[in-house]
């Protein structure tokens, strides 16, 4: 597939989500909205497969293959009451996956412009060979997507997780208190933003 028509892709689905998640607000809607999701997720896929810089397809039909059995076992033996705390579960694993793919693109990064820097005659492909293209200001913006996207997904993976045990009565909902939690909590979000902006900035 081509960039734009990959893109018109992705839109497409972006949409198809929105329509779902709006669906699922009442009964009468929601089936019509579970189809909209099961189209959208299908384009989303597609595109990612067969769009630029894609490979290693019976990699991915493998991963697909497992995630849809382990997928389809659960959705048979979770119960109806049981969905809030199985949706928050399955949200960490959104979040999880951001920041693999996070990591993954950094060193994928990392591994071009060290072969570039050294003008070794090496042939990229997949993700790599699209890297190996970027301009400068590209490799700039990505690095900013790579931060942002490592940063929400762990936020969004242990915030899921803390919400499937207090759903599941794993964890006492009481609030936990720790001393200077506010403290921790601003040190910490400063240290992010410090890193992430000497990462951006190829720094060290």
């Amino acid at each position: 597939m081509e960039y734009g028509f990959t893109t018109a892709v992705y839109v497409v689905a972006s949409i198809l989500f929105i329509l779902s998640l709006g669906g699922l607000s009442g009964q009468e809607s929601a089936k019509r909205a579970i189809w909209y999701g099961i189209v959208g997720m299908a384009l989303a896929v597609l595109a990612t497969l067969f769009g630029p810089g894609a490979g290693n397809w019976w990699l991915s039909a493998i991963m697909i293959a497992i995630g849809g059995s382990v997928g389809f076992v659960i959705a048979k033996r979770v119960q109806m009451t049981e969905m809030p705390q199985l949706v928050a579960a399955m949200h960490s694993l959104v979040g999880l996956a951001a920041v693999f793919v996070g990591f993954n693109a950094q060193i994928e990064l990392a591994r071009v412009l060290r072969e570039k820097a050294a003008d070794a005659a090496v042939t990229f492909e997949g993700f790599a060979a699209v890297l190996a293209h970027k301009t400068p200001a590209e490799i700039a913006v990505l690095k900013i997507e790579v931060f942002l996207g490592i940063f929400i997904g762990a936020i969004t993976f242990t915030g899921s997780v803390v919400a499937f045990g207090k759903l599941a009565g794993r964890i006492d909902g009481k609030p936990k208190k720790l001393p200077g939690g506010h403290m921790l909590n601003a040190t910490a979000l400063a240290l992010s933003i410090l890193f992430g902006v000497l990462y951006c900035a190829d720094v060290g």
